[in-house]
């Protein structure tokens, strides 16, 4: 249990698989009271008292929170679930804790409203359109010029996201990025037609308190499975020079949505215009990034988030001066996996492999975009660190060298259930 007496309100802890951590390190500085959907199961060694609640009802969210509150003296609210922000936000004024408007927060959610204060307030991003039909979408794309991209205005993870390079591809496209908006904790059905960014995508991790906003770190990400947005890689470079480059787009797009308080995560694109915000994201980034931050340079972004949200000002010198990089394992065909290893006797001693982890087993389906996404095609990670980014690349292709994984292609993948995200 925590050193400390003080006590944070947690609005879902996410998947074990890639949140644990950030429980594990808001543990470690404070007590911890937790909303869930479910009863706690790895949670229950890292939190004091917990309530139940239908996790797609933020009435109910906030009514449990609230019971957490009637029994501890509650200093900050917190989440680090895309879908519980805005619950989480409204939680936080109830209990006339800090943290950023709602309003502020939901615009991070609706993408349509992003782009919006982005452009009110001159900050580079791209041109987009709101799209409530087919037709719709059709005379948006025709007025931005292909390519474009299309995408639910709600949701997250790059789920129902597909480039559209002609207007007879359209039609399905809508189709998908509709599907996307149907999804558990979406909160509009709108699709958005917008201007393709080309270039490398990048995200910065931002902290601000009190208004002020300090960029502290880039992660350069891998994007694959084209014309879908899968991310495949992230690193972190403690010295990377391009975060002197984005630093002052992504803070400005911070301040244009109104965030007061907590992490963000704010994922941009290098084009040959300058950076270009593609979206802002509320919380600390998914896919392990925190931890990447951590063991590049230090900064305990879990840690952070809670100080924040019980109104301290945090510590943002870095300890460290590495890199760091996860490699997140794809098959290279959907179907029914039928290995997947690493050679035990490098993972086992090789000291900058920082953690492989297996999210499915042999006999298991892996269904591949466009039918599947995230959490129907990955197999697992690989996270190491290094002196600098570019060994870190090296090491990672070197462990790769060392993965196998064999799928049986001629059985018919069907979408499985699969918890790990």
């Amino acid at each position: 249990m925590s050193p400390s007496s003080r006590t944070v309100l947690v609005v879902s802890s996410g998947d074990e698989v890639y949140r644990r951590y950030c429980l594990e390190q808001v543990a470690a500085a404070y007590r911890i009271v937790l909303v869930s959907g479910t009863p706690p199961t790895w949670q229950n060694e890292l939190v004091a008292d917990w309530e139940i609640a239908d996790m797609s009802d933020p009435d109910a969210v906030i009514t449990a929170g609230s019971t957490l509150a009637a029994r501890h003296d509650v200093a900050g609210v917190l989440t680090w679930d895309e879908y519980q922000l805005v619950p989480a936000a409204h939680l936080a004024r109830l209990l006339g804790l800090p943290g950023s408007d709602p309003e502020s927060v939901r615009a991070c959610r609706d993408k349509g409203r992003t782009r919006a204060l982005l452009r009110e307030h001159g900050v580079g991003s791209a041109a987009s359109v709101r799209a409530g039909s087919m037709m719709e979408a059709l005379l948006a794309a025709d007025s931005i010029g292909y390519p474009v991209v299309l995408k639910p205005a709600s949701n997250a993870g790059s789920l129902g996201v597909m480039r559209v390079d002609n207007s007879g591809d359209l039609p399905d496209a809508y189709a998908f990025a509709f599907a996307g908006t149907q999804g558990i904790g979406s909160e509009s059905d709108e699709v958005l037609v917008e201007e393709f960014l080309d270039g490398p995508e990048v995200s910065v991790e931002c902290v601000t308190h009190r208004g002020i906003t300090a960029a502290v770190a880039v992660t350069r990400k891998t994007v694959d499975f084209d014309p879908y947005f899968e991310e495949i890689a992230h690193s972190v470079d403690a010295r990377d020079p391009l975060l002197a480059e984005v630093a002052s787009v992504a803070t400005a797009a911070v301040r244009a949505l109104g965030i007061s308080t907590g992490i963000q995560h704010v994922e941009l694109r290098l084009t040959d215009r300058g950076p270009r915000i593609i979206e802002v994201n509320g919380r600390i980034g998914g896919d392990l990034i925190g931890r990447l931050v951590l063991l590049a340079t230090g900064l305990d972004l879990p840690r952070i988030a809670a100080d924040l949200a019980c109104g301290t000002a945090p510590d943002l010198t870095p300890t460290r001066s590495l890199a760091a990089a996860i490699r997140l394992l794809y098959p290279d065909a959907a179907g029914t996996i039928v290995r997947r290893s690493i050679d035990a006797s490098f993972a086992q001693t090789t000291e900058w492999v920082e953690e492989v982890r297996w999210l499915r087993d042999a006999g298991d389906r892996a269904v591949l975009p466009p039918i599947g996404d995230v959490d129907t095609a990955r197999i697992g990670h690989i996270l190491i660190t290094a002196p600098t980014a570019s060994t870190a690349q090296q090491r990672l292709a070197l462990a790769l060298d060392h993965v196998t994984i064999e799928v049986d292609t001629h059985t018919e993948p069907e979408r499985p259930t699969n918890p790990a995200r």
